[in-house]
């Protein structure tokens, strides 16, 4: 299975998903129900604490993201996104895209989950050597 997607996909999806009123309603679903679970919020890369407003969500599937009859549709499970703040998430991104191995020949959760804990291990070593 590959992680690559389409240019065109990979467009549509950064420029409209992203910003369709679909995510935004899925996005504070996922925020909301994380509140009821209970526990402060915090980046799952370098584990600070964070309100709503500084993190995104990373998508360790998309297979709840459509696009059908002309409209966006965000039905993601709750565990298939990961609230990274804006700096991780891009670090995330990079480490799965320069890998070989990630980027093409793992699962996108496969991916993530290894290149998480890839961040997770290279952001506390520099906070303890700080």
């Amino acid at each position: 299975m590959t992680n690559r997607r389409k240019s065109a996909l990979r467009n549509s999806y950064r420029s409209e998903f992203l910003r369709s009123p679909a995510w935004f309603a899925r996005r504070d679903r996922w925020f909301r129900k994380q509140e009821r679970l209970g526990g402060p919020l915090s980046c799952a890369a370098c584990g600070r604490l964070a309100r709503k407003q500084q993190l995104e969500l990373h998508h360790l599937d998309y297979a709840g993201v459509s696009f059908v009859d002309g409209a966006w549709r965000a039905v993601e499970r709750h565990d298939d996104l990961v609230p990274l703040h804006r700096y991780c998430h891009d670090l995330l991104h990079r480490l799965i895209d320069r890998d070989v191995v990630l980027a093409r020949y793992r699962s996108r959760r496969d991916a993530s989950a290894f290149a998480l804990e890839r961040l997770r291990i290279k952001l506390t070593a520099s906070e303890e050597s700080s």
